[in-house]
């Protein structure tokens, strides 16, 4: 039978279990898909924790990518046999075979390998709703500076590239030497060694004391003060993970003293909760790969059975770029 991991308890990376699973046929509006690479994120990690709660037993996993084996009744945009992608609810892509709602399932193009198409769904996605749909009250135009946590990481590498496409000024955070390079590499205007420079100040020093329009968070809680006293009047934090923890209770009063700021939690899956809007947006992040403007970057890969120690790397912030499982 077909292999993925699954959990039957909230805890860490040892919690994780290599099972077998039967497969059906999938009902209407389904599909079944044999997967080629699946991808490894951070909200992996918050699922396993409980952090973001799911019923128990729960097979882990929200991106892939692989072949179309069976259509349900009522799928018409895809095919058996299509090369295809998604970065989608239910969880349940550390596996070798699922059945899942088509809706958020896409057709991948043939110059998309299935390794990158596992390693950019999630991410890609992300960057684009958050580039081009989480924008501050003023807008950005070209020459605008924003502020990019973790621009190493799987997300972070992809804006940083994205972000120089739209000629913003990208200036990324990152733990290490060797990681602010890698950021700049991919096109962060300014990088910031957080390890060792205060990132509050070396953003006022950037930007000439005037702070940036908007900051991009997938930190949480170490870095939630911080990205505020980066922001300019009426700028936006756009949290979008908790690599650190959640965000603790706070004041709302405090938005105004620091500037009429605004605050967004974004997710992905509000973005992407409708066939077409999904569909869209998988456009928009194919062509600018397929463009050779984004390059997705691969910089580890596990077999599926190693899913805990990619767990531990991964929280351990000893990844860069993207991960992914290998089936």
């Amino acid at each position: 039978m077909p292999r993925a991991i699954q959990i039957t308890e909230f805890g860490g990376p040892e919690k994780l279990q290599l099972v077998e699973l039967a497969v059906g046929e999938p009902g209407p509006g389904e599909i079944r898909i044999r997967h080629h690479a699946c991808g490894l994120n951070f909200i992996d990690v918050y699922q396993r924790t409980g952090l973001y709660p799911n019923p128990l037993p729960l097979t882990l996993g929200m991106e892939a990518a692989g072949i179309v084996e069976a259509v349900g009744p009522g799928v018409t945009h895809l095919r058996v046999g299509d090369r295809a992608a998604y970065a989608s609810n239910p969880p349940g892509a550390y596996s070798e075979l699922r059945v899942m709602p088509a809706k958020t399932v896409v057709r991948l193009p043939d110059g998309i390998a299935f390794d990158s198409a596992a390693g950019m769904m999630l991410k890609g996605l992300t960057a684009q709703y958050l580039l081009k749909k989480t924008l501050p009250a003023e807008g950005l135009q070209p020459g605008d500076f924003v502020l990019f946590h973790a621009a190493a990481g799987g997300v972070g590498l992809i804006a940083c590239q994205w972000a120089r496409a739209l000629g913003l000024q990208l200036i990324g955070t990152a733990g290490g030497a060797s990681k602010c390079a890698l950021a700049r590499e991919h096109g962060a205007a300014h990088v910031i060694d957080y390890t060792s420079e205060d990132f509050v100040a070396r953003v006022k020093d950037i930007t000439g004391g005037q702070g940036v329009k908007v900051v991009y968070d997938s930190i949480g809680r170490d870095t939630f003060e911080g990205s505020l006293n980066c922001l300019r009047p009426f700028g936006l934090l756009a949290s979008f993970g908790n690599a650190s923890g959640p965000v603790p209770p706070f004041a709302p009063g405090m938005l105004g003293a620091k500037g009429s700021l605004y605050l967004t939690r974004a997710t992905l899956f509000t973005h992407i909760a409708t066939r077409e809007a999904t569909q869209a947006m998988a456009d928009d992040l194919f062509a600018v790969v397929g463009s050779g403007q984004v390059k997705i970057r691969i910089d580890q890969r596990y077999d599926l059975a190693d899913v805990a120690q990619a767990h531990r790397n991964l929280e351990a912030r000893k990844t860069t770029g993207s991960t992914v499982l290998m089936p």
